[in-house]
């Protein structure tokens, strides 16, 4: 059973981030040295500017390579900027729901304005094994 239904018990409280004048290429090493699937974006407050996925990372390489341009640019031009949050308390079953009607692998965690942590489909996973 469940421990509790709030989110903050299950999410990644330090998700990996990075600036939004981050080379595209260095948050690609970020993306590969973590293993994971994607970065949260954050102002110099640790306010949610977007989020930057290993999908979004491999078109703008790909854009790139075939404009035969010698760089990708900073992170701020290929993150998603209509980012999906929840907040700690919400009901880690409703945001579940949610995640897998719009198909998203991973969902920033915001308090007061903040950005404090990050659920994602592995931490799902994790919370519904314990049914």
């Amino acid at each position: 059973m469940l421990r509790s239904v709030e989110l903050k018990d299950y999410m990644l409280p330090n998700p990996v981030k990075v600036k939004a004048d981050v080379d595209l290429c260095d948050a690609v090493e970020l993306i590969l040295e973590y293993k994971i699937s994607g970065l949260c974006v954050v102002d110099d407050e640790n306010h949610l500017l977007g989020i930057v996925s290993e999908m979004d990372c491999l078109k703008a390489i790909l854009s790139a390579m075939y404009n035969e341009e010698t760089s990708v640019g900073p992170v701020s031009g290929f993150m998603t900027t209509d980012v999906y949050s929840v907040s700690p308390h919400a009901d880690i079953v409703d945001v579940a729901q949610d995640m897998l009607k719009r198909g998203f692998r991973r969902c920033p965690v915001i308090q007061d304005g903040k950005l404090v942590g990050q659920v994602t489909c592995r931490q799902l996973l994790r919370a519904v094994e314990k049914f």
